[in-house]
């Protein structure tokens, strides 16, 4: 199979963005007087959007209180926001790996359950102009992954066939998204989950570096 599509998940798999996450939401926790956590602690809390991270991180007799919850995520936004791109780098060899899908007119995507408004500011701080055609994030209407929906609304718009398309993705969410699409599963080990969890989910290619995605998936423009 020629895949004529690569569509990526954004945190643990683009983006090494922990240390800023975990800040944001350990000075959200600091303001309530809340315990705070340790970065390993983070690497399970994201992955299922803004409110579930919130969800996570507060005391647990707090975490049901659902007006509570959307205070307390709407202060953690205001952080984040200032904290979007302090510690947040691209990890290595990801750029190289996007200039060469760029060469060869593959058109990528981006689709992440962060909000919006994050997702656009870190591509636009991170990575060359028009490099992305499509970025998603956590937007009202449209259902969080594992749902397939953002993901299939954007290889509609490249009009690629689903089985056509390769997903890159770091956790479990991702190969589950992957596989409702009906994509190519392409797990990463450098992100926040470890491949253990990859191939317990169903993973059917893992990659350990950007550069081993041309052992195993072959790309030609549609």
């Amino acid at each position: 199979m020629k895949y004529q599509a690569a569509i990526f998940d954004m945190d643990g798999t683009l983006i090494d963005s922990l240390a800023d996450l975990a800040d944001s939401v350990n000075e959200t926790m600091d303001h309530y007087g809340f315990p705070q956590h340790t970065l390993e602690d983070y690497r399970y809390f994201v992955g299922n959007g803004a409110k579930k991270l919130i969800k996570r991180s507060v005391p647990k007799d707090k975490s049901d209180d659902d007006d509570f919850i959307n205070e307390v995520l709407e202060y953690y936004n205001g952080c984040y926001q200032r904290h979007l791109t302090t510690k947040t780098r691209p990890y290595n060899g990801i750029v190289e790996m996007l200039d060469k899908l760029k060469s060869l007119n593959i058109p990528m995507g981006v689709c992440t359950n962060k909000q919006q408004f994050a997702a656009d500011e870190i591509v636009a701080a991170m990575f060359q102009k028009g490099i992305f055609s499509a970025v998603i994030g956590d937007s009202k209407g449209l259902p969080r992954k594992p749902d397939p929906t953002k993901v299939l609304k954007i290889a509609a718009q490249f009009k690629v066939e689903p089985e056509k398309v390769a997903y890159l993705g770091d956790t479990s969410v991702d190969m589950e998204t992957a596989h409702n699409a009906g994509f190519l599963s392409v797990g990463v080990t450098w992100g926040f989950r470890p491949a253990s969890e990859l191939i317990e989910s169903g993973a059917e290619i893992l990659i350990n570096h950007p550069s081993e995605i041309w052992k195993h998936v072959e790309f030609e423009a549609n």
